[in-house]
């Protein structure tokens, strides 16, 4: 299965937003990487769809030696400039430039939605040692907070059928061929920074609105912004916290 058209066009018109908007993970998943994934300087670790690094810092505390895995260019091109000291290949969930039983454990984050279908699972399979760990991470919106709920409803009002992780649909390839069940943790997380990178920035990398025609990305920005001028919490306020829920998912290969 190919690149999908959203994540292509989207990501590779957008990739320094991506960098500069997404939020990074949180500390706390450090010890989990170590203890539930059983990373350390003697294992080696697959970050897929790696995108411009955002992951790498907290693979960076395991000592473990990285591989990241991008399909799209500028994206690539923004992580290899960004980690020169790390490991990185074009290639896909469905085709990763690596031998058979050759990884410790695989790592995708922001990323698994996009390519959850048996070809991609048969693939990490066949990278991943017996007993190894697919590990699947995911920054989540907090939308008991009403104004991310307003936030969401003026991204969601584009994403047509574009794979997201929100729909669940991902959960569905689970329990999965050659796979134990998934173990899931969650850690609370704040993005903290200007509106201007926390909100619009962030926003605007989405891949089916960063793929949008001018116009309406326009549009959606003036939206993005007048929220931001409108919402009373924000008021004098050069930062602002972007609530968060960490999801930590975890299945052992058979």
């Amino acid at each position: 299965m190919g690149i999908h058209a959203a994540a292509a066009q989207g990501f590779e018109a957008d990739a320094a937003g991506y960098a500069r908007g997404r939020p990074d993970y949180p500390a706390a998943l450090d010890a989990w990487l170590r203890d539930a994934l059983a990373l350390g300087p003697e294992t080696v670790v697959v970050d897929l769809g790696a995108g411009t690094g955002k992951f790498l810092p907290r693979l960076c505390t395991t000592g473990a030696r990285i591989v990241a895995i991008e399909p799209v260019d500028a994206m690539r091109a923004r992580l290899v400039d960004a980690h020169p000291d790390v490991e990185v290949h074009a290639g896909s969930a469905e085709a990763m430039p690596l031998a058979d039983a050759s990884i410790d454990a695989v790592v995708c984050a922001q990323a698994f939605h996009w390519f959850a279908n048996g070809d991609a699972l048969a693939e990490i399979r066949r990278v991943l040692k017996p007993g190894g760990r697919l590990a699947l991470v995911w920054n989540v919106r907090d939308e008991s907070v009403p104004w991310v709920r307003r936030l969401t409803a003026i991204v969601n009002a584009h994403e047509g059928a574009t794979p997201r992780f929100h729909t669940g649909a991902w959960r569905q390839v689970f329990p999965a061929d050659g796979f134990g069940p998934l173990e899931e943790t969650r850690f609370r997380h704040v993005h903290v920074g200007p509106p201007d990178e926390v909100v619009v920035d962030r926003f605007l990398s989405v891949s089916f609105i960063a793929a949008l025609p001018i116009d309406e990305r326009r549009a959606v920005e003036a939206q993005l912004r007048r929220l931001i001028a409108n919402e009373p919490s924000f008021a004098g306020r050069g930062t602002i916290e972007f609530p968060y829920e960490t999801l930590a998912a975890l299945s052992t290969r058979r």
